[in-house]
């Protein structure tokens, strides 16, 4: 009998899933994150492997579950020096310990305990890493593929999966609406019909934490979409999702299938297949600030917490300048 806190799982068919936590209060921290925060499947996803990899070190180094109110910061300076020989990356690392340093805070306001005992740690500095970004012609090639994708198969006879026209329209509509709002994935796949105003050309989005805020939606954005909608059967109203997946059902397009169906359009364009959907995000913020926008209207555009995490964009354009000056400076 095993007494580890995790107690790995099958689903049908032998396909490993997520390892059953058995421990009571990482229970109840995650079924806050889902419900009292509104976090997204990424940040719960992430945070529950956090807190599974170290009850397993605990479980390997002590034999036992962790006791969380009894830990020091000892036992967490341990556990960094145990990430670092198994050269874990620092953003890795900083993760990991944002998990857990999230889960004590939710541990101090249940009354566990009452200091924090990975407070004050040092941690190793996060690489500063430049987000990649599309150009404003690669934007355009990217929003042209998944039409040039409905021809080539109009023209091409033969066998062969057929390509619905709606899908085609769906995608332009996707990248449209991604680019044109700066969308996260999850707020792209969880947009309701009722979200948008048709009227003002507003679009209200779900963010992080169950925040929401009202972003601004371009003209070719808005008619994508309504050419998407104006080849379905029955097109959306009230809480059902402004783009459906592959199927008869009202479902949502989910976020795995919407980077699949991307890798074939950055193929059309001449793209990088291993671009993230994310890429289009970036690629609208540093659009904007190129443009001359403010940084503190692009943080609300972007829905950051924090200006700092704005303010990364800001290096792109200006590395971009500085190579701008020296191509073009007699005295560079």
């Amino acid at each position: 009998m095993n007494d580890s806190p995790l107690e790995p799982g099958r689903r049908d068919g032998g396909v490993p899933r997520p390892a059953e936590i058995r421990d009571p209060w990482v229970r109840k921290f995650l079924m806050h994150l889902a419900t009292d925060r509104g976090a997204s499947v990424y940040t719960q996803r992430n945070y529950r492997q956090a807190l599974t990899e170290f009850a397993r070190w605990h479980l390997d180094e002590r034999k036992s579950a962790p006791a969380w109110e009894k830990l020091q910061r000892d036992d967490f300076r341990n556990y960094l020096r145990y990430l670092g020989r198994n050269h874990l990356s620092r953003a890795a690392t900083q993760l990991r310990f944002s998990a857990l340093r999230t889960f004590y805070k939710f541990l101090m306001r249940q009354g566990m305990l009452e200091t924090l005992p990975i407070k004050n740690l040092a941690l190793p500095k996060r690489e500063r890493r430049l987000p990649k970004y599309l150009t404003r012609q690669q934007i355009l090639d990217l929003l042209a593929a998944p039409l040039k994708l409905l021809e080539r198969r109009i023209s091409r006879k033969g066998p062969g999966r057929p390509i619905s026209t709606a899908v085609c329209l769906r995608d332009v509509a996707v990248l449209e609406t991604i680019y044109s709002c700066g969308l996260r994935i999850s707020e792209l796949c969880g947009l309701r019909a009722e979200d948008i105003d048709w009227s003002e050309r507003l679009v209200r989005v779900r963010g992080k934490g169950k925040k929401e805020r009202l972003v601004p939606i371009g003209e070719p954005a808005w008619k994508a979409i309504q050419n998407y909608w104006g080849v379905l059967k029955q097109p959306p109203a009230g809480p059902l999702p402004v783009f459906f997946a592959e199927t008869k059902k009202a479902a949502p397009l989910n976020p795995l299938q919407l980077s699949r169906r991307l890798k074939q359009y950055l193929v059309i364009a001449g793209l990088d297949p291993g671009l993230t959907p994310h890429k289009l995000r970036h690629s609208y913020a540093t659009h904007l600030l190129d443009a001359g926008a403010d940084l503190r209207s692009v943080q609300e555009l972007l829905g950051h917490a924090h200006l700092v995490t704005t303010q990364i964009y800001t290096h792109v354009t200006t590395e971009r300048l500085k190579k701008a000056y020296d191509a073009a400076h007699p005295r560079a």
